[in-house]
């Protein structure tokens, strides 16, 4: 679909110039190289955590695998951080989920690892990176990690190596982790697909147009009568 470019200069006239500027800054970083996977986490604050610490690195994408368990967001955690990424659900009364998942990832060219800590697991800074292949991260549930369904089915598997005696981060800290680490690693290699096409930023611009500018049916249902009107 043709974005029309018309109706975003219209919606620009009842946004800020600072807020215009904010928006095109956070475009210009905004990738799908990386995505997040959340497996069935039951705990509405921990998967908010998550989506906020995904809007903070930019990533734009994450995928909510649904087994038992369905996520609502909460809006004091997040503060605002749904607004702007794309949640993606997979839910199958006959528990094919994580295949609905895993297959539209696999589609857009993804390859997969699930996160943890067992002994077959690749450290965080030896996992292979490559300017053109993209990556999805499985962060499981709070209490078992992963399932053996994900680790059977995951590309690979990769942790961050612990000094401690406990064997796992905290979800939104350990995304925060790994995100940072995998950005910090694929800026050496300046791979040309790391950020949003230009066109997938018009198609975010003109929804986040949307989704701030108030009465915005109203303002595009008045644009529409007027290039009508123009055109006859």
């Amino acid at each position: 679909m043709k974005l029309d470019q018309g109706l975003v200069d219209y919606l620009a006239q009842y946004i800020t110039p600072h807020k215009r500027v904010a928006i095109e800054r956070v475009l210009s970083q905004r990738t799908r190289f990386f995505t997040v996977v959340l497996e069935d986490i039951f705990k509405p604050h921990n998967a908010s955590a998550v989506l906020r610490t995904c809007d903070c690195f930019g990533i734009q994408d994450i995928h909510l695998i649904e087994k038992t368990d369905t996520y609502k967001i909460n809006p004091f955690v997040t503060r605002g951080a749904s607004q702007w990424v794309d949640l993606h659900k997979y839910f199958s009364p006959d528990g094919s989920a994580v295949d609905q998942c895993f297959n539209a990832l696999h589609q857009k060219g993804y390859k997969i690892y699930g996160t943890s800590p067992v002994a077959d697991s690749q450290s965080i800074h030896e996992l292979p990176l490559f300017p053109d292949q993209k990556i999805a991260l499985v962060f499981g549930n709070e209490h078992e990690g992963i399932s053996e369904e994900v680790k059977s089915k995951v590309d690979g598997l990769v942790h961050i190596p612990m000094r401690g005696f406990t064997e796992s981060f905290n979800i939104s800290v350990s995304a925060s982790i790994f995100l940072f680490e995998l950005i910090k690693r694929a800026s050496a290699f300046e791979s040309p697909n790391f950020h949003i096409s230009e066109e997938e930023r018009g198609e975010l611009r003109l929804r986040w147009y949307k989704d701030i500018v108030p009465h915005a049916d109203i303002h595009e249902k008045h644009f529409r009568k007027q290039t009508q009107n123009a055109e006859n």
